[in-house]
């Protein structure tokens, strides 16, 4: 099977798939990243000769910076929120239980920033790894008078607990990645020449033991955890919901107008975060 993305560079070795984003100048979540990112994951969960995933992005400063503000600033809000009946009417919950469910291992290399909608997708993956002193974590969203709408909000408690979900999702601060470690938001944190190695070792690794027996593993640990879908399916409501106020494209054309987006304003998005005018 082979891969053939716009912003994606897909390479396929010894059972391990490598998609590296590309997405210049800061790996932002576009519409069109997105879409790449949704078809490698419905492409790679049928793949079988793939048995681990590494999302990972060659950007020293940039895994991905969030989800495109100015694409939400476009989302239809004239008729009310409502509740989707199931988790897959989401395009991007759908996404990141992609990741989440299929039947490889998927991990990430964090070697930059990772915030918003990016964060989530690394939230949805098994596994995370980071660079001392270079990774950072940020969920900005209710600074832009919205929330977490792409599963932060189920995922990141579960993860680090309900306080330190908190601290970072109403905290809109930069996360460095020796403390993201210590709250187990990352497996390990690594010196930054130390990552990529470690992580290719440990994709390789994984792939070559039996497929039947990873997916498996994976399925039964997978059995542990609560049923994510009623959380999610109330988390789009009420990110719909915020769309809808008055505060939220106010917040979104402050944050975009005060640098957002750029890759100044976005290497000091935690600062960012405090200067916007509602």
């Amino acid at each position: 099977m082979s891969y053939d993305f716009e912003r994606l560079k897909v390479a396929k070795q010894e059972g391990v798939a490598i998609a590296t984003l590309a997405n210049p100048p800061i790996n932002l979540l576009s519409l069109e990243l997105f879409g790449d990112l949704l078809r490698f994951a419905n492409q790679v969960a049928g793949d079988d000769e793939v048995r681990a995933v590494v999302l990972r992005s060659d950007d020293p400063d940039f895994f991905i910076a969030h989800f495109d503000v100015a694409a939400i600033l476009e989302f239809p809000t004239s008729d009310p929120a409502e509740r989707a009946k199931a988790v897959g009417e989401n395009p991007f919950h759908a996404m990141c239980e992609l990741f989440r469910t299929m039947p490889k291992a998927t991990l990430v290399e964090i070697a930059g920033r990772v915030g918003g909608g990016g964060s989530e997708l690394c939230l949805s993956c098994d596994m995370r790894f980071g660079a001392l002193g270079r990774t950072v974590i940020n969920q900005p969203e209710v600074a832009l008078g919205i929330l977490p709408g792409g599963s932060g909000t189920q995922r990141l408690p579960r993860l680090v607990g309900r306080g330190r979900a908190l601290e970072v999702i109403l905290g809109c601060d930069d996360l460095d990645a020796a403390t993201a470690e210590r709250w187990g938001y990352l497996n390990r944190a690594l010196p930054p020449a130390e990552l990529r190695p470690f992580v290719e070792g440990l994709a390789r690794r994984i792939a070559a033991f039996p497929r039947e027996a990873i997916a498996a593993a994976k399925q039964s640990v997978l059995n542990a955890e609560p049923d994510f879908a009623p959380g999610l399916i109330e988390e789009g409501y009420l990110f719909q919901s915020l769309l809808r106020t008055a505060p939220a494209p106010r917040a979104m054309q402050a944050f975009l107008d005060a640098g957002g987006q750029t890759r100044e304003g976005e290497l000091r998005l935690g600062e960012l975060c405090l200067e916007l005018d509602d």
